[in-house]
C-alpha cells in the first residue's frame, strides 16, 4: 500500500501534507485508533481539525483491503501425539 497523508489546510488558505489524521477525521470515518492501526493509516494526535477531503480519503482506504484481502486460513500446528510409555525392565 502507498503511504497516506492528510491534507492540511492552514490559515492563509494554503495546503500541505501533514503527519497524519485526526481523532476527529477517524471518527468521521467511523474508526477506531486500533482500526486505523491495523489498517495503517497514520495518526496525528496532535491535530484537532476536521476536513472532509480527509474523511472521504480515510472512507476509500477503509473499503481497499475488505475488497482486496482473500480469507486467509489459519495455519494450524499439528498436535503432539503421545508416545506410548516403554515398560520398565526387571
Amino acid at each position: 500500500m502507498h503511504h497516506m497523508k492528510a491534507i492540511i489546510t492552514k490559515q492563509n488558505d494554503k495546503q500541505s501534507t501533514g503527519r497524519g489524521f485526526s481523532l476527529s477525521e477517524l471518527k468521521k470515518a467511523c474508526l477506531t485508533k486500533q482500526d486505523a492501526k491495523k489498517i495503517g493509516i497514520p495518526l496525528d494526535i496532535k491535530r484537532k481539525s476536521c476536513h472532509d477531503e480527509n474523511v472521504e480519503t480515510i472512507k476509500a482506504h477503509a473499503q481497499k483491503p475488505k475488497e482486496k484481502a482473500p480469507a486467509k486460513p489459519k495455519a494450524t500446528e499439528p498436535k503432539p501425539t503421545a508416545k506410548p510409555k516403554k515398560k520398565a525392565k526387571s
